[in-house]
């Protein structure tokens, strides 16, 4: 038998990795080794109706272990980084009080930067400002918008690849909106965040769940989407297309195929190129999700060898996983 020992602190968990590298069904095998409560980390996650493209764990896996912060809200609504933050304290709170372990788990590593260290107050989303910088991308292409963020922020672009289309956008808008650059916000979030939020109120063990084999995680992130493809991710995306108060500029549909399928149904390109497109886009988000990790500070990496089949998410080999995270974890035997 296996006890949690805590520092006088309660203690949280994180769980982070690149995309396709199986950390949903590593938290729900912890689930099933340690009293944690299950919360997503993830900004696509939260929409209602986004289920294949998203790898949203099922009805049926939910039911039997619940995912804190999944379908919360309709792809028509606003749902930012504060968003995120108010809702995962909460329920971090929550399970708290029944004496559980908040085990956050998720890709989206901007939301646990965000939870660790404290929120700059920067300016709402604004539709119509990108909007127009969407356009302007559209006659110039992102890296002259990348050149143009180069000069209004030398500092936050140069951390920017010239075609991640999100966080140029954010940059531009967040200037044009609110007067200030990204880095400026930024300074002013070290200049008043006294203590990282999450590690102030709980002893935080931080995991990340790695391939030992890049081109292992490059070969399931493309049978993953072929899989996604055959279970109906093309309708599931053309009815969001189909709908008015949805457009290829709205936060949900910028999600990492979703966007590619978008474009597919407004015949921008044909079948095959929305497909590699999909599988370069989310390749491109796993470097991005591990660039984060390769420079996070605190981290307990587990690297682990990605088989193709799927096995490794139902068989003995996912469970082998969750127990070596245990030696991370303050546990002492009785």
């Amino acid at each position: 038998m296996q006890s949690i020992v805590t520092v006088n602190k309660p203690l949280v968990i994180t769980l982070m990795g690149p995309t396709a590298c199986g950390k949903t069904a590593l938290a729900m095998a912890l689930h099933h080794l340690l009293p944690v409560d299950v919360i997503s980390v993830d900004s696509a996650l939260v929409y209602r109706g986004m289920d294949i493209g998203t790898a949203k764990p099922t009805a049926v896996e939910r039911a039997k272990v619940p995912h804190a912060l999944v379908d919360i809200c309709d792809p028509a609504d606003s749902y930012n980084v504060a968003d995120f933050c108010r809702d995962a304290q909460q329920a971090v709170v929550d399970s708290i009080a029944k004496n559980r372990i908040p085990l956050l788990v998720g890709g989206t590593m901007m939301y646990f930067k965000a939870l660790l260290e404290g929120l700059a107050s920067m300016p709402a989303t604004d539709v119509n400002v990108r909007a127009a910088i969407a356009a302007e991308a559209t006659k110039q292409g992102w890296p002259a918008l990348h050149r143009q963020l180069s000069e209004i922020d030398p500092d936050y672009a140069r951390t920017i690849h010239p075609n991640h289309s999100q966080r140029i956008s954010r940059g531009l808008e967040v200037y044009h909106v609110g007067g200030k650059t990204m880095s400026s916000y930024r300074h002013q979030q070290r200049m008043t965040t006294t203590a990282p939020v999450l590690t102030e109120r709980y002893q935080v063990i931080q995991i990340a769940l790695l391939p030992n084999d890049r081109s292992a995680l490059h070969q399931r992130i493309e049978k993953r989407f072929e899989i996604m493809l055959t279970r109906g991710f093309v309708d599931e995306v053309r009815l969001l297309f189909q709908r008015r108060d949805l457009m290829a500029e709205s936060p949900s549909v910028r999600t990492v195929g979703y966007r590619q399928v978008w474009q597919y149904l407004d015949a921008d390109y044909d079948y095959e190129a929305m497909v590699t497109k999909s599988i370069a886009a989310t390749r491109q988000l796993a470097k991005r999700q591990l660039t984060w990790l390769r420079r996070w500070p605190n981290l307990n990496n587990l690297i682990v060898e990605l088989p193709l089949n799927d096995d490794f998410e139902e068989g003995q080999q996912i469970a082998k996983i969750a127990s070596q995270i245990l030696r991370f974890l303050p546990i002492k035997s009785l």
